[in-house]
């Protein structure tokens, strides 16, 4: 019954860690889902192959994100909470990040064509030069942003990832509603014959994005250049040694995110040519953002969870806060599964093109692949607090393999439906190997069956939705079904806490 005490301590860090998420949601859910407003303009304004170019572009920007910033972004986190923390931990980082990343600007402009052409896009040698810019600027900025939310400034972290999405909104809808629209009714004048050009296409998206970048970076610019760049070799090497398994980890798990829609491209542009394989993707990409809900909130709690499990971590009952956690974090996933998929017949027309519509199928497997990525991140805080990061690249690595089988063998025969399948089998997989290893290295009392109770009851709910939808109106079934999960919790929990209370009467 250890997992039902509710000791007085827990209140507050549990209140301080929900209402950090709620702040950070300000940046992490709304803005991003801000940006994510841009998937219907996207596919009102492009087809599903041009469609595919943007999101095959950002697959690799992903991996790139994640080689550039190696892990230093949580390692800040370890470094500076400790209380032997070195001054100049944040400043050895950036120095680093910086030198890195100058490097890397520097190859890529000298190699832009070669590169461009190795991605099948011989053309557009641009994209890799502009793509570039955008992954450095964002790499730069990861640390001052990490810094802010070390220091509990989630508002100045707002402001600055509002500041980007704005500016990316902005510029998007003035390039490609604005100035395309009166393009194509024939009304120019100075500024769309000064600014738009009908060829650049899709490319007005990267332009937009790399000037958010830029804003973002020259925000938080007195941040990185505040005082000296101060550089210690041995905060450098026990940094360096502490992030590269979380590196090896990161490029593991942006291999399981994204590396689908790249093969997606590569396997069917032979089998399929390259509009339709560019479709495929495009299909694909836009069907993957309706899973978007989950994921912005998996991401929202991430930012708050993170630096909040490091500062438990001395606390004495810091095991049963974790559990608690885990706990709420499961009911809300399932209701938010059962919400989107009881309400897909109006939760499609975010994509407003009906030629997208065809991927919707993987919609479902799409968001439990992602409950389970939110489940992973939960149960990783061992290996981060004690320090055996090494177990994060091994069960990325395990993930990333499943990734790249399931694909390549479903690829060719069930295109991105295989890839959906591929994702859900690997973040599963992943979920069971980190409970496993958790349990001999740092065991945290979570309530197994009680989790399961809960993924059972939204798998049975989920088939009752799929099963009654088409003999009743929709919002009837979905609707229905959303108070059995709400009344059912509401018994559950309540269940809990009065046995609890009765037990200590």
């Amino acid at each position: 019954m250890l997992f039902l005490q509710k000791p007085p301590n827990l209140t507050s860090p549990l209140k301080k860690l929900f209402s950090q998420t709620a702040i950070y949601g300000l940046s992490s859910i709304v803005a991003r889902f801000l940006n994510y407003l841009l998937v219907p303009l996207y596919t009102a304004k492009f087809t599903t192959d041009q469609y595919g170019i943007v999101t095959d572009i950002y697959a690799y920007v992903a991996f790139l994100i994640v080689l550039l910033t190696y892990g230093m972004e949580t390692t800040y986190f370890r470094f500076s909470s400790k209380k032997d923390a070195h001054p100049n931990t944040f400043s050895t980082i950036v120095t680093s990040i910086i030198t890195s990343t100058s490097v890397f600007l520097l190859i890529a402009c000298l190699f832009s064509q070669q590169i461009a052409t190795l991605l099948k896009y011989p053309n557009n040698h641009e994209f890799v030069i502009w793509f570039a810019f955008i992954v450095g600027l964002d790499a730069i900025s990861s640390i001052p942003l990490a810094r802010l939310r070390k220091e509990n400034r989630p508002w100045k972290f707002v402001f600055v990832n509002f500041a980007n999405v704005i500016t990316n909104i902005g510029l998007n809808l003035f390039f490609l509603v604005y100035c395309m629209g009166k393009y194509n009714t024939g009304e120019t004048n100075y500024i769309i014959d000064l600014c738009y050009n009908p060829e650049l296409g899709v490319s007005y998206v990267f332009i937009s994005n790399l000037v958010a970048s830029t804003v973002k970076f020259l925000l938080l610019s007195p941040m990185l250049f505040k005082g000296r760049f101060t550089f210690k070799k041995d905060v450098f090497k026990s940094a360096l040694l502490y992030g590269s398994p979380l590196l090896i980890a990161g490029l593991a798990g942006m291999t399981n995110e994204v590396i689908d829609k790249i093969m997606l491209k590569f396997m069917l542009f032979d089998q399929l040519g390259e509009q339709q394989a560019l479709s495929e993707v495009g299909i694909y990409g836009a069907c993957y953002k309706i899973s978007i809900i989950i994921t912005l909130f998996i991401q929202a709690f991430r930012y708050a969870a993170e630096p909040f499990f490091f500062n438990q971590s001395t606390q004495k009952n810091a095991k049963i806060t974790y559990a608690r956690v885990m706990h709420y974090f499961i009911i809300l996933c399932c209701f938010i599964f059962l919400s989107i998929n009881g309400f897909m017949h109006y939760v499609k027309y975010f994509i407003p093109n009906q030629a997208y519509w065809s991927g919707l199928k993987v919609v479902p497997i799409l968001l439990a692949a992602n409950i389970c990525l939110g489940i992973y991140y939960n149960l990783a805080i061992w290996f981060k607090l004690t320090e055996k990061t090494i177990y994060a690249a091994y069960i990325g690595i395990f993930g990333a393999a499943i990734t790249l089988i399931i694909n390549y063998l479903l690829i060719p025969e069930f295109s991105y439906l295989g890839s959906a399948w591929a994702t859900f089998l690997c973040y599963f997989s992943m979920c069971i190997a980190c409970y496993f290893f958790g349990r001999k290295h740092f065991p945290i009392p979570y309530k197994m069956g009680v989790i399961f109770f809960y993924l059972a009851l939204t798998a049975i709910l989920f088939g009752i939705i799929t099963t009654t939808s088409h003999l009743i109106h929709p919002i009837l079934a979905a609707s229905i079904t959303l108070i059995l999960f709400i009344g059912i919790t509401y018994f559950k929990e309540f269940h809990f806490s009065h046995s609890y209370a009765s037990q200590n009467h």
